[in-house]
């Protein structure tokens, strides 16, 4: 019900909605749920290590913006059908290491990956926020607009079938714990 209210193919802020609940959405809904959380990174390299991380990325990924949109795009596509995606980059860095520059070219690529998306009528929905210090000397962070709470444990990994059939991808295809886990896949190619 949740994911009716939002337009898909859309980079937004988190504002009122909760992790839980777009993690439960995508679920119901049968999608691809991806969450980075990004608390950590203070750097453009800390940021995309952790996204490649968190995506399960192939070991190969370029750990720039160009690969990461390639492997938000093409490299999945090539694996058949997909059901559509919610995407949290929660607690994305403010600091001079990864500027306002920085994080609007972070954004415009999942606003082109929405929209390569939107051209084969799949939906990719994007959810960020913000990490603001609360004081500079005790490096704390916490959400834009929103009361310090404890960070939501980062969603478990589904478990799969056993039979190994994996309905996010067509039956050819080896199974994999995330969209963008493509190393398996591009091995047997």
């Amino acid at each position: 019900m949740l994911l009716q209210t939002v337009r898909p193919n859309i980079v937004q802020s988190i504002r009122a909605y909760r992790v839980d609940e777009l993690m439960q959405a995508a679920e119901n809904a049968g999608q691809h749920f991806l969450y980075a959380d990004l608390s950590t990174a203070q750097s453009k390299q800390e940021v995309l290590d952790k996204i490649a991380e968190s995506f399960l990325f192939p070991m190969h990924f370029g750990k720039n913006l160009d690969a990461l949109f390639d492997c938000m795009t093409d490299l999945v596509h090539k694996a058949g059908a997909q059901p559509g995606f919610v995407v949290v980059l929660e607690q994305l860095p403010d600091n001079p290491r990864f500027d306002r520059e920085a994080r609007e070219q972070l954004l415009d690529v999942f606003r082109d990956a929405a929209d390569f998306w939107a051209e084969r009528k799949i939906a990719f929905r994007c959810f960020y926020s913000f990490a603001v210090a609360r004081s500079a000397e005790a490096g704390n962070w916490e959400r834009t607009g929103e009361p310090a709470v404890s960070a939501p444990e980062k969603p478990a990994a589904k478990t799969v079938p056993k039979n190994g059939a994996n309905p996010n991808f067509g039956m050819n295809m080896p199974l994999m714990s995330s969209a963008f886990d493509t190393a398996m896949w591009l091995n047997a190619a």
